[in-house]
């Protein structure tokens, strides 16, 4: 080892939420274009907010509808009486019949966001 001594500490701390350190700088904005006005803000969130009930809707939406088909499933007895390859037929609906119900919710969901997102692009041209 040397004998050196090792720099001394230095205590880093950000600046308070009320300097002026704080103020002064721009926050970032993690877009393709900056709101540059106040209505464009009051646009962003409402597109914002939009996608959230979107997303919301959509997902609970998606929850019902598998909660039914398994139900429905569940409920219909001739499903576990009938064999296709060895395997219950209520297994095989299970197993692939979720797949093109969660498709069919995405491809919605997709399509209704873009039409959010066009509106929005229209809102902010008209300005």
């Amino acid at each position: 080892m040397s004998d050196e001594e090792p720099p001394p500490r230095v205590r880093v701390t950000a600046p308070h939420a009320g300097s002026a350190a704080a103020s002064a700088r721009p926050m970032p904005h993690h877009g393709a274009e900056a709101p540059t006005s106040d209505i464009a803000g009051v646009y962003a969130r409402s597109l914002i907010r939009s996608q959230l009930r979107l997303g919301i809707v959509f997902a609970v939406g998606f929850v019902v509808a598998t909660a039914l088909f398994v139900l429905g499933i569940a409920f219909v007895p001739q499903f576990d009486e009938t064999f296709v390859f060895g395997v219950p037929l209520s297994w095989l609906l299970l197993g692939a019949g979720v797949y093109p119900l969660a498709i069919t919710v995405g491809g919605l969901y997709v399509r209704a966001a873009s039409r959010n997102e066009a509106r929005y692009r229209s809102l902010t041209e008209d300005e």
